[in-house]
């Protein structure tokens, strides 16, 4: 039987497993650049006073509102992010589950 076909069975059977780091880290760098993406659209399309351009540029270093080059610039650090909260988050949660996690499954 392959890893897979164990890790499914553990998922068909409610078992919990370890994270992967290079997934986890690819889908929350992939989920921040899509919501970078969907914050430049709205605040495109919505006056001024109520989108988040301010918020764009603090937490973005170097990004400001908006050119091409900005906008690249920002979708990669938007990803960046993403990436390194799953590189530090999943030996976090991997770390826990070793130590109590088998233990309540």
């Amino acid at each position: 039987m392959t890893k897979t076909n164990i890790n499914i069975i553990n998922q068909i059977k409610g078992d919990s497993i370890m994270l992967n780091i290079k997934i986890v880290s690819w889908a929350a760098g992939t989920f921040t650049s899509v919501s970078f993406i969907l914050c430049v659209i709205y605040g495109l399309v919505t006056p001024e006073s109520i989108h988040m351009h301010q918020f764009l540029e603090i937490v973005l270093p170097a990004f400001e509102w908006i050119s091409v080059g900005s906008f690249f610039l920002g979708l990669i650090e938007s990803f960046a992010w993403g990436a390194y909260i799953g590189l530090v988050y999943v030996p976090i949660y991997n770390f826990f589950y070793k130590r109590w996690g088998s233990a309540t499954a």
